[in-house]
């Protein structure tokens, strides 16, 4: 830079100097120079000292010079629009904390609308041509850029590609050693409604959704004692529960990477016939529950089970012949038992109600012919599965009825009980603790409780391919894996219990603990602050924006994210110790 050029900038110099008095004082100087090169050395030439001027007039002239563009302070900058951005931040902070991206797969595109569609599901689960407006309205738009409903089918695609591996990682972490030292592993199947008459996966079956009439595909989730989704198979709207524990059960041991896995599943899908399947081809480890009708076999007459085990505990290990080389575990419930019995008296009661209307109508010889009486009795008996405890009577012109004694007192005699059914030995897991993993299959129902509910919106199943219907599916169970992070995380902020406590009786109903019940009465947390739902408090979290903003007469924008409340920053510090913690 030769002598000439113009390149002023402010020099702020200081300097400490002792006075005449003795006392060291600090000198401060603000000058003007201009800055050139002349033969190879840089000269600084003052143009004029300014230390006179108050501070800020000297940190504008300084900043000036230095290229930026200064707005006097009265004029107001322009909020070109706000976009919700805060809920998304927090379902993206944890996902990179737990390194999710990177377990879906590189960089890419398609990975970018994978995230998007497991925000949209968290957030807002509508379709996917819906799911399109509502990134429009939040700040995935302006990051995504143009996205249409064909990008949105080939990120699913690319997905379900992945789908092997995904599960495979997953479970070698949560389901190995290290996270899961008692080997356990819990499976349970549901299904959902179908639109539409073109899915080659949709028949009709047995409905858990209640939706008579429709079609339905079903789906076997495997997941940790905790309730945590690992993996997910889709099957045939007919499929059996038993095959599809069988499908899943020759495939768990290669995802998971350990031998001696142990196989939680309820009493309707390890049956029998599947376990003596199981015993031909494997050594599985498993445990379940029997059958109503095989718990009155063990009931009757000189047989091992009799009501006289419970007159001094709930539980009791007993055998039978029938089972050899297992364990049965004969546990009674006196809650469930009161309940059962006063739920069988509402049901009788009910059942007469409606049964002594039509007797009545047969008398006054309103309805006549035993065809037709009889259809409309087996609808009553039916709906309310009374028909094994009423002795009926049905002619053409008459019509009687009147309770099955023996047979309401052989139901009511086994209110309550229930026989844990497992090949582990004694050594492996004790009885308590075996009446305890069987339990804990309530967590699988919760992950399907929030797949069905609003919050992930599994169903109705609008897809009309195969591999669109089974990408759907596991998109939805990976929402539902980052939900149960997620609601782990801000369970203090929530109504969630964190520490629930675990009864010294396995039989024992789980009640919450003292603090969660305080939460729910008061909605208010220990420090006095307001307690919401997960769900609530994913809304507040939204309302933290990102802002578009113009400053007048630059012609340049920024975006500028709005500072979060106490509650939004402590939800966020929530979901990095959580992160942090989980991937030790």
């Amino acid at each position: 830079m030769e002598q000439g050029t113009k390149a002023m900038h402010v020099a702020i110099n200081t300097s400490r100097r002792t006075n005449k008095a003795g006392v060291e004082v600090e000198y401060r100087s603000a000058l003007v120079r201009r800055t050139y090169r002349q033969g190879g050395k840089v000269k600084h030439e003052t143009l004029c000292n300014i230390s006179f001027l108050p501070d800020h007039a000297i940190m504008d002239l300084k900043a000036s010079l230095n290229g930026k563009i200064m707005v006097d302070a009265e004029t107001r900058m322009q909020i070109l629009r706000s976009l919700p951005h805060g809920h998304l931040d927090a379902i993206y902070a944890m996902a990179r904390g737990l390194r999710f991206e990177s377990l879906l797969g590189h960089a890419c595109r398609n990975r970018d609308l994978v995230m998007a569609l497991l925000a949209a599901l968290i957030c807002k689960s509508t379709s996917k041509l819906a799911t399109l407006n509502w990134f429009a309205d939040t700040t995935l738009g302006p990051d995504l850029g143009p996205v249409s409903s064909d990008d949105l089918y080939a990120a699913m695609d690319w997905l379900l590609e992945q789908q092997p591996r995904i599960e495979k990682q997953l479970a070698r972490t949560h389901l190995g050693p290290e996270h899961n030292p008692e080997g356990l592993a819990l499976f349970d199947l549901s299904s959902s409604w179908v639109t539409g008459t073109h899915n080659p996966l949709a028949k009709f079956g047995y409905s858990r959704d209640r939706k008579r009439g429709c079609e339905q595909i079903e789906y076997g989730m495997l997941a940790t004692r905790a309730g945590l989704p690992i993996a997910v198979r889709v099957f045939p709207g007919n499929t059996a529960d038993p095959a599809a524990f069988i499908q899943i059960a020759s495939e768990v041991q290669g995802l998971s990477g350990v031998q001696e896995l142990v196989m939680v599943g309820d009493r309707g899908m390890i049956t029998n016939a599947r376990i003596e399947d199981l015993k031909k081809d494997t050594d599985f480890r498993w445990v379940t529950a029997l059958r109503n009708t095989d718990i009155q076999m063990l009931a009757e007459d000189n047989g091992p089970l009799q009501m006289t085990l419970f007159d001094e505990q709930n539980l009791a290990e007993i055998s039978h012949p029938k089972y050899p080389h297992e364990r049965l575990i004969a546990c009674r419930n006196p809650a469930l038992a009161t309940k059962r019995s006063r739920k069988r008296t509402s049901l009788l009661e009910a059942t007469e109600e409606k049964l002594e209307t039509i007797k009545k109508a047969v008398e006054a010889g309103r309805l006549k012919d035993a065809g037709k009486i009889g259809v409309k009795v087996g609808k009553i008996v039916g709906t309310y599965n009374m028909a094994k405890h009423f002795n009926l009577v049905i002619t053409d012109e008459e019509f009687t009825y009147s309770r099955n004694a023996e047979s309401i007192k052989r139901e009511a005699d086994l209110d309550g009980i229930y026989v844990i059914r497992t090949n582990l030995t004694t050594d492996a897991m004790d009885a308590p603790e075996a009446v305890r993993t069987y339990k804990a299959l309530a967590n699988v129902e919760k992950i399907f409780k929030t797949l069905k509910t609003r919050h992930l919106g599994i169903r109705p199943i609008r897809h009309y391919t195969e591999d669109r219907t089974r990408a759907h599916v596991f998109l939805c169970m990976l929402a539902a894996h980052l939900t149960w992070h997620l609601r782990t995380a801000l369970a203090p902020l929530t109504f969630t219990d964190k520490n629930r406590p675990v009864p010294e009786e396995p039989v024992a109903k789980v009640v919450r603990s003292a603090a969660a019940a305080r939460k729910a009465s008061t909605r208010k947390l220990d420090d006095g602050t307001v307690a919401t739902s997960y769900q609530d408090l994913l809304t507040h979290l939204g309302t933290r924006t990102r802002n578009t903003t113009r400053v007048p007469g630059t012609g340049k924008t920024f975006e500028l994210l709005s500072l979060p409340t106490p509650r939004q920053q402590r939800a966020m510090d929530l979901i990095d110790h959580h992160a942090r913690n989980h991937r030790k």
